[in-house]
């Protein structure tokens, strides 16, 4: 089942080695070519020459271009059986787009195991083999979800839907992360319901890339996150397998248009980008970034088309020059966000004047300190004006912060992450608010023209009138807001005589 990214070469063959002879292999399977699953697919056939290749249609296009040598192979559609004897019975499920778009789920009708490559995974290790501990799992688990499968939700919930043709599935073996074995049904039950939320959203952005080429995949997945998480919808289809007829249709759909720039070489996904030009509407917005791969094409160019036929750029291009770092996806993320806000901007305004006026005036008496969030990690930075803030426990010192899902420092408040609640002063708080409440640019620092010093590698105000530093131990979803518990690290009191500021609303239904 799959092979291995060629970074751990020598590792993977000798554990193959060692493991078993080559020599007797009969089947590859391979549940998608994404370089951490398929990246070893040519050391592997070295071994075992003899050795049937097994995956869908596209896979199996994409591993000819891979490999570069003839190989035996096996294309399998959904449906499809392979029988290993002595009752295995493997089982083929056609998952495109999970998240790549040649991915294959297999089903072992004899063990009952399902073997899901990327879906139903999470970047999380420890000693653990399986879920036994849901709790110290599901933050991992929904985040994971949030990145690689929520921008398909379409697509999870016809995958979910060809798993219940299967007999019970005892075991989801998963590519990465414990293998799902006490909590299959609760877990995919969250995936069905994560998916279907996503699902009937409004409004739909397309997010067209190029899944294996430059860092297409990475990029498009960080302005895809960006968008979900204002609530609109995100459709993405890898340009090189791409039918023109899906581009089509999905472009009329789409209320935003997000592109990765192809190789100039390719003719095949330049003829896709042809399809999406003479699909595209006026009405549309549009963002454009670069794969970073040797040969691509300039973003200009593409902007420029755009922009002759009258689309609404949704935010400056995005220009790769160097390998990407955690703050270029960052930017990936906010422009992303950006865009998801200007797409829902009608639809914020219809909620704010959806209250009672009673009822508004009422909630709007419920008062709040303000204050102001920052954290570094890494070359990450951010910072927030925060108004729901409230003490929650004694033992240990804790607070919990209400942080809306749009906010572009919600990525630096995960389970583990460090922060400074800077605690304003009353009367000397105005210029810090109004600096930190105005529209930042995708990637800008925060931090320009604000004085500040450091305690802990975390970025403390220098005109708070005290500061707490924390760190996040757990994370509740609301509607709108993520519940974030911390705990209190350390703190200091800068200034003795002042009060905190005060945050008095006229109403209720929004800041």
């Amino acid at each position: 089942m799959d092979t291995s990214h060629e970074k751990f070469r020598q590792r993977y063959l000798e554990s193959l080695t060692q493991t078993i002879n080559p020599a007797v292999i009969d089947y590859l399977i391979i549940s998608h070519t994404e370089p951490d699953h398929s990246g070893l697919v040519r050391d592997v056939l070295a071994l075992a020459p003899q050795a049937t290749v097994v995956g869908s249609k596209v896979a199996i296009q994409f591993l000819e271009d891979m490999v570069h040598q003839p190989f035996p192979r096996q294309i399998v559609k959904n449906g499809d059986r392979l029988d290993l004897g002595n009752g295995h019975e493997l089982e083929f499920v056609i998952a495109p787009n999970l998240h790549w778009p040649d991915t294959i789920f297999t089903y072992d009708t004899k063990t009952q195991v399902l073997y899901t490559c990327d879906a139903f995974g999470m970047h999380y290790c420890n000693e653990q083999i399986f879920d036994q501990d849901l709790a110290l799992i599901e933050a991992d688990f929904r985040y994971y979800y949030d990145c690689l499968m929520g921008p398909n939700a379409r697509s999870v919930l016809a995958a979910l839907k060809r798993m219940e043709q299967l007999e019970s599935i005892a075991t989801i073996a998963t590519g990465h992360g414990p293998l799902l074995r006490h909590n299959v049904q609760e877990l995919t039950n969250r995936y069905h319901q994560w998916s279907q939320a996503q699902a009937k959203a409004e409004t739909t952005v397309a997010v067209f890339y190029i899944s294996d080429y430059g860092f297409g995949d990475r990029l498009s997945q960080a302005i895809a996150h960006g968008v979900m998480k204002t609530g609109v919808a995100v459709e993405m289809m890898d340009l090189k397998s791409a039918d023109p007829h899906e581009v089509k249709e999905l472009v009329s759909l789409a209320a935003g248009l997000v592109i990765g720039t192809p190789p100039t070489n390719e003719v095949a996904i330049q003829t896709a980008i042809s399809t999406i030009l003479a699909t595209a509407k006026a009405k549309q917005s549009v963002g454009v970034f670069e794969s970073g791969g040797v040969d691509s094409e300039s973003v200009y160019p593409l902007v420029n088309k755009f922009r002759d036929l009258g689309l609404t750029p949704a935010f400056p291009p995005i220009i790769i020059k160097e390998t990407p770092t955690a703050a270029t996806y960052q930017l990936c993320e906010e422009a992303g966000t950006d865009l998801g806000q200007w797409l829902s901007r009608d639809r914020s305004i219809k909620q704010m004047k959806a209250f009672d006026t009673e009822l508004e005036k009422a909630v709007a008496r419920l008062s709040s300190g303000l204050y102001i969030l920052t954290a570094e990690r890494d070359d990450l930075t951010g910072a927030m004006v925060a108004s729901w803030v409230s003490q929650t426990s004694f033992k240990p010192l804790g607070i919990t912060v209400a942080v809306a899902k749009d906010r572009a420092m919600e990525s630096l408040l995960h389970v583990g992450d460090r922060f400074v609640l800077n605690i304003l002063e009353e009367g000397k708080s105005q210029a810090l608010i109004k600096h930190f409440l105005k529209r930042f640019a995708p990637g800008s620092d925060r931090f320009a023209g604000v004085k500040t010093y450091s305690v802990n590698n975390a970025p403390v105000l220098a005109e708070a009138l005290a500061y707490l530093e924390c760190q996040v131990v757990s994370r509740m979803e609301c509607s709108d807001h993520w519940i974030v518990y911390s705990t209190i690290q350390s703190g200091r009191v800068s200034k003795t005589e002042g009060l905190t500021a005060v945050h008095h609303r006229k109403i209720g239904n929004h800041y």
